[in-house]
């Protein structure tokens, strides 16, 4: 018999609130949703009535592969491999004959500034710096984005981008994040900048803190060229042709794989500390499967992504162009400013497994990640202006040259991956939070995410002298 002096009511509400304190939520929750779910499609039975129902069928059947506990990630994974694929191989022609155009008017440029008996410092700013760097952004960024934002708007118009969203909101409810946090991680893809303002997307203010200060770890329309060419050098020797282009994609497909990881720790560090709560539940209605406006879709991704990305970079990156021209020509004694710069950083630089030149390089391309790479050969050439060398067997010698290993490659990938956002990213994120302490933090948690992982990778290396 209960304690006659409670009444049984109250024996029935203590019993009740043991149970939900016992309970897992999850369990709660899985309850829930089957529940609506079972009342729902009672409902549905009857008072809708479908005109074809094979279009439901196809449905259901094409959700059992692509949202499967078993297919469903790997299918992810081979859709990814295949748009990298196809944004590698098909942005290196374009890429090449839009730099080779910006060469020609360079040319011409130059002879003006001749013709007008222009100072060397004024041709030099102008068209060594802004010119030039302008032209590298471009010629490196537009064809990437031109392929890579339709094609993935293609799949966001078939349907399949909500059902990433429900593969993937297991995994960021377990690091206490919003399942939507995957959608503005793949927007990440093409621009982090573009994908900060895609958090607005998330209605809990703390999770979307989340998304925007972890979103700088899936690499970027402008670290891609790094990552590629590296693993192209010195990830993927040994192989030409396709099979080149096939190995460069899967090393850069595992390279986005460790960045999403650093995103669920980091999600789940933040969920644990700075951003402590409770994850909102995420009720997502995945859309039937239909066909998707080819030409519709591709010119608007292309008009309202591509170039609005490209213009925001370049408003950025012109400025770096500039100053880095003005580093690399203004002398201190017999050395230049930026020699001096990358002589200061190098120590340091050693104990990551990289050098000087290339924490400089990283440092001056805080505005653009695409001048990185520029940068560096103009650091090691002591040209004084941004340089491309189109010949990869020559550029590759210029990095051997310099000491370089493939350890020195893996970790300038990396540092290439976690590093601080650029600086549009960072303005944006400022513009979306209005506190310049969340804005510092989004620049310093990756920052140093990115020296513990290099610093970690070099000393293991060096310790059982793998190289």
């Amino acid at each position: 018999m209960g304690n006659p002096l409670i009444p049984e009511n109250s024996l029935a509400m203590e019993q009740l609130t043991r149970y939900a304190q016992q309970a897992k939520e999850k369990d709660h929750r899985s309850n829930m949703v089957a529940s609506i779910y079972q009342s729902s499609q009672q409902i549905c039975k009857k008072s809708v009535v479908y005109e074809d129902r094979s279009k439901l069928q196809r449905t259901e059947k094409l959700d059992k592969v692509f949202t499967s506990p078993i297919w469903g990630f790997p299918i992810m994974l081979g859709i990814l491999s295949v748009i990298f694929y196809i944004t590698i191989a098909g942005a290196n022609v374009p890429s090449g004959l839009i730099a080779q155009g910006f060469g020609w008017a360079e040319g011409y440029l130059t002879a003006f500034f001749q013709a007008m008996h222009a100072p060397e410092w004024l041709h030099g700013i102008l068209v060594l710096g802004l010119f030039r760097g302008t032209g590298w952004v471009i010629s490196v960024m537009l064809p990437p984005m031109a392929i890579f934002f339709p094609v993935f708007a293609l799949l966001e118009n078939y349907g399949y981008l909500p059902r990433v969203a429900f593969n993937m909101d297991r995994l960021f409810k377990r690091a206490g994040a919003h399942g939507k946090q995957s959608l503005t991680m793949a927007m990440g893809f093409g621009c982090n900048a573009a994908a900060i303002m895609s958090t607005r997307i998330i209605e809990s203010p703390r999770e979307r803190m989340m998304a925007i200060l972890t979103n700088n770890f899936v690499p970027c329309n402008g670290r891609w060229p790094t990552l590629i060419l590296l693993a192209s050098l010195f990830m993927a020797t040994g192989f030409t042709g396709s099979a080149k282009t096939f190995v460069t994609a899967l090393v850069v497909v595992g390279t986005v794989l460790f960045g999403i990881v650093v995103t669920l720790f980091v999600s789940w560090a933040l969920s644990k500390t700075a951003l402590r709560g409770v994850p909102t539940h995420y009720t997502l209605e995945l859309p039937p499967y239909r066909k998707p406006k080819f030409v519709d879709t591709i010119v608007r991704a292309t008009l309202d992504k591509s170039l609005f990305v490209l213009k925001r970079a370049i408003i950025v990156a012109a400025p770096a162009a500039v100053l880095t021209w003005v580093l690399a020509n203004i002398y201190i004694g017999d050395t230049s400013i930026l020699m001096h710069f990358v002589q200061f950083l190098d120590p340091f630089a050693k104990s990551l497994g990289l050098d000087g030149y290339i924490l400089a390089a990283f440092i001056i391309g805080l505005p653009a990640n695409e001048i990185v790479v520029p940068v560096l050969l103009m650091a090691y050439l002591s040209t004084g202006s941004l340089i491309e060398i189109e010949d990869a067997t020559r550029l590759k010698q210029i990095f051997l040259d310099h000491h370089w290993t493939w350890l020195t490659a893996l970790n300038m990938m990396l540092f290439s991956l976690l590093h601080f956002p650029c600086g549009t990213t960072l303005v944006n994120i400022y513009t979306e939070t209005k506190n310049a302490k969340w804005t510092f933090l989004a620049f310093a948690i990756p920052t140093v995410i990115a020296i513990g992982v290099t610093f970690t990778v070099a000393q293991v290396v060096k310790a059982f002298n793998l190289i």
